[in-house]
């Protein structure tokens, strides 16, 4: 036996001519159906050529449709916007005119109240100079003085200090309307009384006393010059001014024939008969 039949050969074991022609039918199949479908895929792929050709132009119509759109939209946002703050400033503008119109008339009342108050208040004085009081004071016939103010020393001489001597006599008489004397006088009768004492005649009213004389001004004052309060021709008050920047006048039914300083009711203007 030879020393080598033990071994297996090494050499591959033939196929069969069944086995090689199954497997070589198989890789045919294979290869026609991939054959088959590389023609189908290339027969699909070349077919939506057409649809891709008109595919730009449908994007290129919508994209221009929905940019008109977007336009459209923006426009129309920006107008309702704009349209918004017009209403807002308008409002706006209508609430600072009410607020501003409400301070005017807020304004316009008060300064009424204030000038009403001072016409009444000067309405007051001028009627109190005026009115006419039924009773005298008690110390008229006596002459005494209520004024608690220094009198004067006149430097007054001839017909000037004897109209200044009678008015400051008359200090503390009372004041009656149409009064001429001698318990009791009014502004002009004062006046009148006093320059009756040196012969000269005025006339009866103070606004015919405030242009019986040479006007002065009132820097320029002299004892014995008539005060008178108002314009000149229309005066509604008169004094006698008596030197030292004191003035005599028969002011009012509250206080009688006074004597006081220029400062206490400021004249309007005055008149040199002496």
């Amino acid at each position: 036996m030879s020393h080598t039949a033990h071994i297996r050969s090494h050499r591959k074991p033939r196929r069969s001519a069944s086995t090689i022609a199954m497997r070589t039918g198989v890789a045919g199949g294979v290869l026609s159906t991939l054959a088959v479908a590389g023609a189908s895929g290339a027969a699909n792929a070349a077919e939506p050529v057409t649809q891709t050709l008109e595919l730009p132009t449908l994007t290129a119509d919508l994209a221009a449709q929905v940019a008109q759109s977007a336009d459209v939209t923006q426009q129309a946002a920006a107008s309702y916007q704009l349209q918004a703050e017009r209403d807002a400033a308008a409002a706006k503008a209508a609430k600072q005119a009410k607020t501003d119109l409400a301070e005017a008339k807020k304004k316009a009342a008060e300064e009424k109240k204030k000038a009403e108050e001072a016409a009444r208040k000067e309405a007051a004085e001028r009627a109190s100079r005026t009115a006419e009081r039924a009773t005298l004071s008690a110390s008229a016939d006596t002459g005494s003085s209520t004024d608690t103010g220094s009198t004067s020393t006149s430097t007054a001489t001839g017909s000037a200090a004897a109209v200044v001597s009678f008015v400051q006599a008359q200090v503390g008489k009372a004041y009656v309307s149409g009064a001429t004397g001698p318990s009791a006088y009014d502004c002009s009768g004062l006046v009148q009384a006093a320059f009756n004492q040196v012969g000269i005649s005025l006339p009866r009213v103070s606004q015919a006393q405030s242009t019986a004389g040479t006007q002065v001004g009132l820097d320029n004052l002299q004892p014995g010059d008539i005060l008178y309060w108002g314009g000149a021709g229309s005066a509604y008050h008169v004094g006698v001014y008596v030197g030292d920047g004191m003035f005599v006048g028969a002011q009012n039914s509250s206080t009688g024939v006074v004597e006081k300083p220029l400062s206490y009711d400021p004249p309007s203007g005055a008149v040199r008969v002496l």
